[in-house]
């Protein structure tokens, strides 16, 4: 709904009609840089009518994952996010967790993490999320999914995700709604994250063509090359007579749309459409 400080044109009100529809809302988010009441309050100094009780995330989830197998972590985690962690015993850790610690993960603290997890005899990965990345407004950044793959590799030991896409992590918000899978709907931007964990968890799931949505380029796992078209610009110069043609090669099929795996139930251009589409439905 929001990248850093600036609210998707029309979210707020678009949010402000599913409540008022008796539809049972829920926010899920990949979040590990801030801790739920921090999230929520950011959320509400943009205009947002959202409480804490609105929000799964995935460092609860990990804490209650933590206490059910008595595990003490070794935190690789941002700063503000530390505090959800409070309740949970931290010494002589016997596992390593890792969020999006944006400037934490300098080579000293991956490396710190990484000589945790090598000197246990049954290393224990637990990761807030596999995202690849997101989107600032100063551009796309790496996600902890990087850094827990280079974990995974450099100690070979598969990590246990707790955020999205995890099947865990959905199931958990449709708990606390008490609804069923196939009553539900999930929107987002990440055909991976959102879409694709939401649909193996039995949800319906809509992709909105604005955030992390790639309208062009090309999956790696996809088996075949996509079909490519001639983009023809002219460059204009002083004497007509030596204009300038110049030749592109641009994808001809958006590329979230050609994923080779996940297959959205609807796109949409935003989430305002989103929610218009499914409210004209009941």
């Amino acid at each position: 709904m929001s990248f850093s400080n600036t609210v998707c044109t029309l979210a707020i009100p678009r949010r402000n009609r599913i409540k008022a529809s008796g539809l049972k809302l829920r926010f899920c988010t990949n979040e590990t840089q801030a801790t739920r009441e921090k999230f929520v309050k950011k959320l509400q100094g943009l205009g947002f009518d959202i409480s804490v009780a609105e929000v799964t995330a995935p460092a609860p989830a990990a804490c209650r994952l933590l206490k059910e197998r008595g595990l003490r972590p070794h935190l690789l985690v941002h700063d503000d996010l530390v505090p959800e962690f409070a309740e949970i015993d931290k010494t002589n850790p016997n596992c390593v967790v890792v969020g999006d610690a944006a400037e934490n993960f300098s080579y000293a603290n991956v490396n710190e993490a990484f000589r945790v997890l090598i000197g246990l005899e049954k290393p224990v990965l637990i990761s807030l999320g596999r995202g690849r990345y997101y989107k600032e407004t100063d551009g796309l950044k790496l996600d902890v999914g990087a850094y827990m793959k280079a974990l995974e590799y450099a100690c070979d030991v598969e990590a246990e995700v707790v955020g999205k896409p995890a099947k865990a992590f959905f199931e958990s918000a449709l708990a606390e709604m008490g609804v069923p899978p196939r009553e539900a709907i999930m929107i987002g931007d990440d055909i991976v994250s959102d879409v694709g964990g939401a649909q193996q968890c039995g949800m319906r799931a809509v992709q909105v063509r604005t955030g992390k949505y790639r309208a062009f380029g090309h999956h790696r796992a996809s088996p075949t090359p996509p079909g490519w078209l001639l983009n023809a610009v002219i460059r204009p110069a002083e004497d007509p007579t030596r204009n300038e043609l110049l030749i592109q090669l641009i994808p001809n099929r958006p590329c979230d749309e050609n994923h080779p795996q996940v297959k959205p139930d609807a796109y949409v251009n935003n989430l305002a459409e989103a929610v218009d589409v499914i409210l004209s439905q009941l």
